[in-house]
């Protein structure tokens, strides 16, 4: 059976997926594209996670594609909502025929004298292989199988309902049940008020707090903008009138933590009260933006602890019991259900195994290039957004610069791009600045960044904007090349161990 030929093949049918996907119909017209999605349905995060409440933790304005206006009243939209709105986005470009669903990739083995991939994937029990010019990482940054679930003594002793966030339950009912909700990041402060309309109680269990941020779920002059002006108009003006705002609000953070650490934990107290205990309960021992603030749309995590239906305990855990779990302070928290929200499992590149020219590529030890290639690794970029602001804000402008990277070497008849190190080894730092757990457990399996650019991850959408669109793709750490060449470099195809700071 003849493999099949790509011009690209984009791995993920998520929201960066779609978006890649259109942006090559719009970029480059006329090219052939497959998307290879390892479950069976589109949507990525928003079609795996259903627990309850499920939404953005950004605004849709920064959320959602550019080239698509989201239209719908609430800012903050759940998890549903958004689905639709990658799934209407892939319908109305034609992006459907291209999805092939069951396809989970697991090996990419690229050949300079092909000067193309070789994409393995898992079908139906059977091995399917394609072939691509290049290779488009669109297949987010954890791993769909399994969230992260730390080893609680005595959890088998445990009777009642135990579920993690990623895997719930179809028919879990919590109706007048009482509920631990174990966690205080994005998802627990989801979860939490959810839970709490129709159990008797819900506790959220943190072992130390999360900044929250409160905002309306609703962006009035987001509403008031599109009342009056043609719909694109309005929604360009409100992303960038939402990126500033966010920007401005980073470099204050980082400018001056303590200044913007008071006024969080005021809002907070302002929201519970003078007699809530805000500073055990809501007073991170972490500047603001070292971790991902949580987001509290219309105040609905402090409605349910003032209306008593949930409540906030900030301890450890010691064991689980029959009935729930004991604390190390020697206090018991009964529950019917307990919900994990304990994070995500970082994997890259929906973990797959690369090879170049025969040789396996240890990818932490390669050193990330622009944000989205990787040193010594030919025609390959992935897709990872913003830990700052929205996700789509730079899947947008890496899907932009892939497009333009390959209009490039059209026009001057090159078939391969690969970023080099041309010094050798140079300085490097974690590829993320962030101290959340999630990230620390698996950041040594990621690549490095380095110092300055083009090796640098600026977590900065302007500053992107500016690189990622006007500046140049043929820069002197990209080596443009053909297969002729291939023989001469194969002994450079082993990635280039970065030296640690």
């Amino acid at each position: 059976m003849a493999v099949e030929h790509f011009d690209v093949v984009i791995v993920g049918a998520g929201l960066s997926g779609i978006g890649a996907a259109v942006h090559l119909q719009k970029d480059r017209s006329g090219k052939t594209y497959a998307i290879l999605e390892g479950r069976g349905a589109s949507g990525g995060t928003w079609d795996l996670f259903r627990y309850p409440g499920i939404r953005s933790d950004s605004d849709m304005y920064t959320l959602g594609y550019g080239f698509k206006p989201w239209e719908q009243a609430k800012a903050i939209a759940d998890g549903p909502s958004i689905l639709s709105y990658v799934r209407e986005t892939a319908a109305e470009h034609g992006v459907d025929p291209h999805i092939r669903y069951n396809h989970m990739v697991k090996r990419a083995s690229w050949s300079s004298p092909d000067a193309q991939w070789t994409v393995e994937a898992e079908h139906n029990g059977e091995t399917v292989r394609l072939t691509c010019g290049f290779l488009f990482m669109c297949a987010g940054y954890y791993k769909y199988a399994e969230g992260y679930t730390p080893e609680f003594a005595g959890v088998e002793s445990f009777k009642g309902a135990l579920v993690h966030p990623q895997k719930w339950p179809e028919n879990l009912d919590y109706k007048d049940k009482t509920v631990v909700v174990i966690g205080s990041g994005a998802t627990a402060v989801t979860i939490v008020p959810e839970m709490a309309r129709d159990a008797a109680h819900v506790t959220m269990l943190q072992r130390s707090p999360t900044y929250m941020a409160s905002r309306p779920a609703q962006d009035g002059i987001a509403n008031w903008l599109r009342k009056y002006l043609p719909l694109k108009v309005a929604y360009g003006l409100t992303r960038w009138k939402n990126v500033l705002l966010q920007m401005v609000f980073y470099n204050m953070a980082r400018k001056n933590p303590a200044k913007v650490k008071e006024r969080l934990i005021g809002l907070v107290t302002e929201q519970l009260g003078p007699d809530y205990d805000v500073q055990t309960h809501f007073t991170p021992r972490y500047n603001p933006w070292d971790q991902r603030l949580c987001l509290v749309p219309d105040n609905d995590l402090f409605a349910s602890i003032k209306q008593g239906k949930s409540s906030v305990v900030t301890d450890q855990i010691d064991r689980f019991t029959e009935t729930g779990v004991q604390l190390k302070s020697g206090a018991k928290l009964d529950a019917d259900i307990i919900v994990t929200a304990t994070g995500l499992n970082l994997e890259l590149l929906g973990g797959l195994d690369v090879r170049v020219d025969g040789v396996p590529v240890e990818m932490s030890k390669t050193v990330n290039y622009k944000g989205m290639m990787y040193s010594d690794v030919p025609n390959m970029a992935s897709s990872f957004g913003y830990t700052n602001a929205s996700w789509t804000l730079k899947s947008d402008l890496t899907c932009a610069y892939v497009c333009r990277l390959l209009n490039h070497m059209d026009r001057v008849g090159m078939k391969q791009a690969t970023p080099r190190l041309r010094g050798g080894p140079i300085e490097t730092d974690p590829w993320l600045d962030f101290s959340s757990g999630y990230v620390q457990r698996s950041i040594e399996k990621f690549p490095r960044q380095g110092k300055a650019s083009p090796w640098r991850v600026h977590q900065n959408y302007v500053r992107d904007l500016l690189d990622l669109k006007l500046g140049a793709v043929d820069d002197d750490a990209m080596e443009f090349s053909n297969p002729v060449d291939a023989p001469a470099r194969a002994h450079e195809a082993k990635p280039i161990e970065a030296m640690a700071h």
